[in-house]
């Protein structure tokens, strides 16, 4: 597989023109955009904005939606593909090298956009006016860039591309909302996969279920669920596991002739201790105590 270390490399074996400078860089998409059509990795933070005639995109081994205007967000040494891509109107590629960003605040606030994490249906859809909103941006950050470099260069580009995350944090926002069919679903099939697990023995066989193996289930990415979840329930997936595993905690403690240890083995706790824990800050109380105001 080829992994980009350089943001020369990656513009020279693409085609495209030899960048301005040699950690950042923007591509213009027209009709077609020519970044291979095999896997790669890259050292390189991607935003890019386009709107999908024909072709696909893969990130994380996963296709990408990208209907209608849509952007993208993909991480360092993340597995990418694009193949054959056609598109209907004007599109673009910014590429940062992590070392860009090095000292910068801008490292450190986009390692917590959870977009970056995205992967399968879910690019951003964009309404026209968001659109100008971000090809505004993008523009500025062009005229920037090709201006005569100094020392505010980069903080006034950073500071734009800044800007084009915290819309993209916004309009994410609006895409959960306008999709309330969509998150409601993705709500049931989650509680549904959730009691299935709970009703099917897999507790005991396969020990506490992961946010990650629900994901896999319900087809998504699970920061994107999580999100997602979030949205609609106020609660996380991580969180809404534990609810649900400590209402069945309690179901199960309610039985006289089982013990504390037993109810956290049979809930697939290897570590009783850490079943005390967690149901304490979840419930407010111990097991023990639990235990005891039911037989008052």
């Amino acid at each position: 597989m080829k992994h980009y270390s350089s943001i020369t490399e990656l513009h020279r074996e693409n085609g495209f023109v030899p960048p301005e400078h040699p950690l950042i860089s923007f591509a213009r998409c027209n009709n077609t955009c020519p970044l291979g059509d095999r896997e790669f990795t890259t050292d390189m933070y991607m935003i890019g904005f386009k709107k999908l005639k024909a072709g696909m995109i893969k990130y994380g081994r996963t296709k990408y939606d990208h209907e209608n205007g849509s952007m993208s967000f993909m991480k360092p040494r993340q597995i990418i593909e694009f193949n054959n891509l056609e598109f209907e109107e004007d599109g673009f590629l910014i590429f940062i090298h992590e070392d860009y960003l090095a000292g910068h605040p801008l490292l450190a606030e986009i390692r917590l956009y959870g977009f970056f994490e995205y992967e399968s249906n879910e690019a951003l859809h964009l309404s026209p006016k968001e659109e100008e909103i971000i090809w505004d941006l993008y523009n500025k950050t062009i005229a920037e860039y090709d201006n005569n470099p100094d020392e505010y260069s980069r903080e006034i580009m950073l500071s734009y591309i800044g800007s084009i995350l915290k819309y993209a944090q916004r309009f994410y926002k609006r895409q959960f909302i306008d999709r309330t069919g969509l998150s409601g679903n993705t709500v049931t099939r989650f509680d549904h996969v959730l009691k299935s697990y709970f009703e099917s023995g897999s507790l005991a066989q396969r020990g506490l279920p992961t946010v990650q193996s629900l994901a896999s289930q319900l087809n998504v990415s699970a920061r994107y669920m999580s999100d997602m979840l979030k949205q609609e329930t106020g609660k996380t997936a991580l969180e809404l596991i534990h609810i649900h595993m400590m209402t069945e905690a309690k179901n199960r403690l309610r039985s006289a002739d089982v013990s504390i240890a037993e109810v956290a083995y049979q809930l697939g706790f290897e570590n009783p201790p850490y079943f005390t824990r967690l149901f304490k800050k979840e419930v407010g109380i111990t097991p023990t105590e639990f235990k005891r105001t039911l037989l008052n």
